[in-house]
């Protein structure tokens, strides 16, 4: 079985509203990249950005309003380093809502790799909901959210199993 998911929400917000949410670093860096530094640079297809000061994300493509594909480290596996790929769409409803879907997948087929999914499975899920939080009620869930970000640490795999 490939190591690959899909989350999705309903933001009530232009789709406009809801991509450049993603697109524009000031605007990530208020609900998702949060500590670390924040997102180094705007999401601009062909370039790399750096996320919570250490984490390079090579952005693929970005269609505007409809879709943005990210590629970034998907953990070495027996001394193998590879890549996992990212595509978030922005699909206008017709009540002026954005439907918002996030898919990764290109892990390893091990445990290794499934795990690592499951990681971000449950980093984009939470993504999604700040973003919802943020643009529709101006709250931001992501603070204090992971324990390590209580001490203005970036989340990582082996840092939030207490404060």
């Amino acid at each position: 079985m490939k190591p690959e998911f899909r989350v999705s929400a309903r933001i009530s917000k232009p789709v406009g509203e809801v991509f450049d949410a993603v697109v524009d670093p000031n605007k990530l860096g208020a609900y998702f990249v949060t500590t670390g530094g924040g997102a180094s640079a705007p999401l601009v297809e062909g370039s790399t950005v750096i996320w919570w000061g250490d984490v390079p994300v090579e952005v693929e493509k970005v269609v505007r309003d409809e879709k943005i594909v990210l590629r970034w480290d998907g953990g070495a596996v027996e001394d193998q380093d590879y890549k996992t790929r990212v595509e978030m769409k922005f699909d206008r409803l017709d009540d002026g809502g954005t439907m918002v879907t996030i898919a990764e997948g290109g892990w390893q087929e091990s445990q290794a790799g499934l795990q690592k999914s499951y990681l971000n499975c449950e980093g984009w899920t939470q993504m999604i909901c700040c973003m919802k939080a943020w643009l529709e009620y101006g709250i931001n869930l992501r603070e204090g959210y992971y324990p390590s970000e209580t001490r203005g640490e970036p989340a990582r795999e082996n840092n939030n199993r207490g404060a």
